[in-house]
């Protein structure tokens, strides 16, 4: 069954449903407490969520970099029990339409296959490979999208 979710922007408020979804996520490598401050306080951070029934059930945040032009989504997830019913497409769409970049990339875990293939969908392409680049030895792969 397809949840009824909303997208809306994300605060400090956010912070504990933020780090469940971070636990859940990304385990031993999620965001340390102090880094989830951060992004959900920062000035120019796009920062956006997806609710169902005043939950938070997904996360995306994204920076402009002013001095080289380019778009980074520097975290998504969702959690496990939404997955597959395009709630991170709606985020990393929403996210893109607020950045003003020309340019836009994102690391993403090797093996991560269903991510990798929302990025492919959405336009993005592999540009490298950086070996061992997450705590658990994993490859990150740079994706970019140009637009």
């Amino acid at each position: 069954m397809q949840p009824n979710f909303t997208i809306e922007r994300a605060n400090w408020r956010d912070l504990n449903q933020l780090r469940v979804i971070e636990r859940e996520c990304f385990g031993e490598e999620a965001w340390p407490l102090i880094s989830l401050i951060g992004v959900l306080t920062f000035p120019k951070i796009i920062r956006l969520k997806a609710i169902v029934d005043n939950l938070m059930i997904g996360f995306i945040s994204g920076d402009h970099d002013s001095a080289s032009g380019i778009g980074w989504i520097t975290t998504v997830g969702v959690l496990e029990k939404y997955r597959g019913h395009g709630i991170g497409k709606a985020l990393l769409l929403g996210c893109e339409d607020q950045l003003p970049s020309k340019i836009i990339q994102l690391t993403v875990r090797s093996g991560n296959d269903p991510a990798i293939d929302m990025y492919l969908q959405q336009g993005y392409r592999k540009m490298d490979t950086w070996p061992r680049y997450y705590a658990s030895g994993d490859d990150g792969i740079l994706m970019r999208k140009d637009r």
